[in-house]
């Protein structure tokens, strides 16, 4: 018999703490007072710049060059660490010129440093573990304003144990890696905390274009994923998050990731599912599947979904709990189904929400039965429904 059940009442989610702190003025020997985000890159003031100019870099702060040289990395890791040592405010190195950096190096940021780098860095070569053209481990109050990647990263951005970050426009079009990993995983006993991210492109990537793990206090405007092997966004353990977008497009295909994907407990606080893994819209065209929930994680709504001709399931939400999918409309054509399943490790779904979408060419499946599942205002046009 078919179960209509009442959909579970949600929580208000915990207020996410993203404001960026204002930088305060400089020391004597800084170039300018520098602002919280410029305008566009490398407008406004600065403490700190590296320079290209033919094929030399030059770094300097005010009137005191740090390096000289050909080495793109070098350049800008002196003009970073010519900035005041042992600050408790943010400083700003301006970056004008682009280069290449090996796959094996890091740039490396500080706690309050603020990165803009109006060029490109091109990843050359191998390398292994976590290096990445821009780094920061176990750090506090750190931006990234602008940063265009090419090449063959490990990772693009790679942030761990972290707080206090803002990402804000960010393009990567790779030949391999991940884009964008922050994680807790040097120190999973602490979360990294209060993540911005205003918008991400990623195309190319082998890996995910954007992963968290082990994140509290996440909100994001709007990744963007074109023909990346693995996941658009990914959440593992990230609970108190807002997603404006996540738009993938080839994304996964061939493999069970997803444009958009949770995992790992993601949602979970305490012991339970309240929602606080707010989603304002998934679209998904081609590549593997469209919206996928998995291994305890829930907490979640996602307002919006479009889903056109994925080549796994479109949407699959297996041992989830407390998921509302399309609580204000969405379209599902052609490609791989909607199911609802379960693992037997795990508990089975609950409070599970299928609602307000037009499905055409597919179908929607549960199997097994979830606990409290509604399936309510979904339209089928040359599709089927098998459900419990």
């Amino acid at each position: 018999m078919r179960r209509r059940a009442a959909l579970l009442a949600t929580s208000a989610a915990t207020a996410l703490l993203t404001a960026t702190a204002t930088l305060t003025a400089p020391t004597a020997s800084a170039k300018t007072t520098a602002p919280a985000r410029a305008a566009a890159c490398g407008d406004g003031t600065y403490h700190a710049e590296a320079v290209k100019n033919g094929s030399t870099w030059t770094a300097r702060r005010g009137g005191s060059t740090v390096y000289t040289g050909t080495d793109m990395r070098a350049a800008v890791q002196a003009a970073i660490g010519a900035l005041t040592a042992n600050r408790t405010s943010k400083e700003r190195v301006v970056v004008r010129g682009s280069g290449s950096v090996s796959a094996g190096s890091r740039i490396s940021l500080p706690s309050y440093t603020v990165l803009d780098v109006c060029g490109t860095i091109d990843v050359i070569g191998t390398g292994s573990g976590d290096q990445a053209p821009v780094y920061s481990r176990g750090t506090r109050d750190i931006e990234v304003q602008h940063l265009d990647v090419t090449g063959a990263p490990l990772y693009g951005i790679f942030l761990r144990n972290v707080q206090n970050v803002v990402l804000g426009q960010i393009d990567m079009r790779l030949s391999r890696g991940l884009g964008v990993r922050i994680d807790n995983r040097g120190d999973t006993s602490q979360w990294t905390r209060n993540i911005r991210i205003d918008n991400v492109y990623v195309s190319g990537a082998s890996s995910h274009a954007v992963e968290t793990y082990g994140v509290d206090g996440l909100t994001v405007g709007t990744v963007t994923a074109r023909n990346v092997g693995e996941s658009g966004l990914l959440l593992n353990q990230t609970i108190n998050a807002t997603v404006t977008k996540v738009d993938a497009e080839n994304v996964g295909t061939g493999t069970g990731y997803a444009a958009f994907r949770m995992a790992n407990r993601n949602g979970r606080t305490g012991s339970g599912y309240a929602t606080n893994i707010r989603v304002g819209e998934v679209i998904a065209r081609g590549g593997g599947r469209g919206v996928f929930c998995v291994s305890e994680s829930g907490g979640a709504t996602i307002d919006r979904i479009t889903l056109s001709y994925t080549g796994n399931n479109a949407i699959l939400i297996e041992n989830c709990y407390n998921v509302n999918l399309a609580a204000q409309g969405g379209t599902v054509t052609g490609g791989g189904e909607i199911r609802l399943a379960a693992r037997s490790e795990f508990p089975n779904n609950r409070d599970i929400t299928v609602q307000n979408l037009t499905v055409t060419n597919s179908s929607i499946r549960e199997s097994p039965c979830g606990e409290n599942t509604t399936f309510r205002n979904n339209r089928l046009v040359n599709s089927t429904q098998s459900i419990c």
